[in-house]
């Protein structure tokens, strides 16, 4: 029986920028048409055609050198913000300047805040990141800093009778939304060993839904996997008679790839780089001070998780789930570009191969490594 706690705890991932959410002309191929998403979907993306990423909305004179507001998530791949901002530390950073936060629970809205000249940087997955930049014709922000690589991981149920990946004929996987990172990542899996899904003439069933209701279809075996990020691996695990039966970071190069990172709004980058130089001279120190203390970082990011939610999350989830996932500042270039065109291949982004060419900034980001004589990011 899945304990209350998992029932009750809703992290909303901020995987969840849509990868359809391109442009309102274009959707997906034919081929991706899910008949199990039908008219939700297609309400949710005119919804969100009609209110993000909205770049006239940007008013370069209402931004300001004294104030600095940073969006981000109860989120344990944004546990830099979670405890910089929750104990004073980017206070302390940013000295004179004022830090305002907003916590978000979706991509999507961070991004439309950020564009909407809501706040001036944010903590967000890679989708809603790309998403905004390609609405936008590349204009509205760019990433100037990572945030978490991996923490990303494919459980299946012990009694799915999956042993290999030759035994996934007939089975139900669940992802956290449709056309999102790990739904993209896992459709390309199953491509690449050989299998179509259903609605492109295979056997292999693919269901979007939301984490904490994965838990739930797991345990009542009503799917026999998810692709699913942190801490909802380990929950699945513990909780819903799961294992691990892939770690992401094991397809990937060196085992790294983005789950999150900081995004800035173009016009405050370029009119306030003194700001960002402080704010990601604190990010790099937050960073480093979690990765040298463990197990005090847990406590405190806990700590701060009751005071934004009223909820906490045992710490032996926390920690394995941080065991497979690595706190950074590195944005792993070569991943949001593979992500791009894993996306682009599944139809999910139109007929046009992507441009990401000027998405990245890592000036500031450079000039703060040089600086503590840490290694800078090509």
């Amino acid at each position: 029986m899945i304990d209350s706690f998992y029932t009750r705890w809703k992290i909303e991932s901020e995987e969840s920028g849509d990868w359809i959410i391109i442009d309102s002309d274009v959707m997906m191929k034919p081929g991706l048409k899910f008949a199990i998403a039908g008219g939700i979907i297609i309400a949710v993306i005119i919804i969100s055609l009609t209110t993000h990423y909205d770049i006239r909305s940007v008013n370069s004179e209402n931004t300001s050198s004294d104030v600095l507001r940073i969006g981000y998530f109860a989120n344990i791949n944004h546990i830099q913000a979670v405890i910089g901002i929750g104990n004073g530390d980017f206070q302390n950073g940013l000295g004179d300047v004022k830090v305002q936060s907003q916590v978000f629970d979706a991509g999507p809205s961070a991004i439309e805040a950020l564009i909407a000249n809501r706040i001036d940087v944010a903590y967000v997955g890679p989708n809603p990141a790309i998403n905004g930049y390609l609405k936008s014709d590349g204009q509205a922000l760019r990433i100037i800093s990572g945030a978490s690589s991996g923490g990303v991981v494919f459980v299946i149920r012990n009694d799915s009778g999956i042993t290999n990946v030759h035994d996934f004929a007939d089975k139900k996987f669940a992802s956290p939304q449709l056309g999102n990172t790990q739904d993209v990542a896992l459709r390309s899996y199953i491509l690449k060993n050989g299998y179509k899904t259903t609605e492109n003439g295979g056997n292999v069933t693919i269901i979007p839904a939301k984490t904490a209701d994965i838990v739930t279809m797991m345990s009542k075996k009503d799917i026999d996997g998810a692709w699913v990020p942190e801490p909802w691996g380990t929950i699945l695990a513990k909780q819903a008679n799961g294992k691990i039966f892939l770690d992401e970071r094991d397809l990937w190069p060196n085992g790294e790839f983005t789950t999150a990172l900081i995004v800035a709004r173009t016009d405050y980058l370029n009119s306030h780089p003194d700001v960002i130089q402080k704010f990601l001279e604190a990010h790099v120190k937050e960073t480093i001070w979690i990765n040298n203390n463990k197990d005090e970082s847990i406590k405190i990011f806990n700590d701060q998780i009751q005071k934004l939610t009223g909820k906490t999350i045992p710490n032996d989830v926390i920690s394995e789930a941080l065991s497979r996932m690595e706190v950074t500042y590195n944005p792993v270039k070569s991943s949001i570009d593979k992500s791009a065109n894993d996306a682009y291949s599944l139809g999910f982004l139109g007929d046009e191969k992507p441009d990401l060419s000027n998405i990245f900034d890592l000036t500031i980001l450079n000039k703060v490594l040089q600086e503590q004589n840490l290694t800078t990011i090509p």
